[in-house]
């Protein structure tokens, strides 16, 4: 069984079609670092916010961009989830929620990417309902897809094209998530898991 899971995981990436190599994510997560240090690596500042990782697939970008901020922060995580081991959204399960320690404070939201955006818009408005002076969202990529959706990010890495998308912690099915660079999946083949 095993065998069939890795045939499975490598099968899907020789089939799938690179779209951004790792030079160009790597420089994508430096500017999402740049865009926050412009906004908060201020000497006059008094206060510093606190950084929530939405885990488990921002783990790779928050690994990579945290080293690059110069500004006094605190870090948390939180692990919220409309998919489940499903390739479609459903209802938002929290697995490990918000600590109290966002009221009053400014709060970035760092995520690996803004799909449809009920997730983050859900994270966003718990964060504010539990009295965040402010929530700041940087994702490491936006999907373009055709329709309306109920966030915008702050902060955006790359925009990526309304493909199933895979690496730099997105994943399909569970693999895939250490490629270094982002690989789209081809449609025929998610549907015979």
């Amino acid at each position: 069984m095993q065998q069939f899971h890795v045939d499975r995981a490598r099968t899907l990436l020789a089939n799938a079609e690179e779209i951004f190599d790792a030079t160009t994510v790597q420089r994508a997560v430096t500017d999402v670092a740049n865009k926050l240090n412009a906004r908060f690596d201020r000497p006059e500042d008094e206060t510093f916010p606190l950084v929530l990782g939405v885990m488990g697939g921002a783990v790779v970008f928050v690994g990579q961009v945290l080293p690059q901020l110069r500004f006094p922060l605190e870090f948390d995580y939180i692990h919220v989830s409309r998919y489940g081991d499903d390739d479609q959204g459903g209802r938002v399960v929290w697995k490990v929620i918000p600590r109290p320690n966002v009221a009053g404070r400014t709060i970035i939201v760092l995520d690996d990417i803004l799909d449809e955006g009920e997730t983050l818009a859900h994270v966003k408005q718990r964060l504010l309902d539990m009295g965040a002076a402010e929530v700041i969202v940087a994702v490491f990529a936006d999907k373009a897809i055709k329709r309306a959706k109920p966030l915008k990010a702050d902060i955006v890495g790359l925009t990526i094209p309304d493909k199933f998308v895979v690496g730099f912690g997105m994943d399909v099915y569970g693999y895939w998530r250490n490629l270094p660079g982002l690989w789209a999946i081809r449609q025929e083949d998610l549907k015979g898991k």
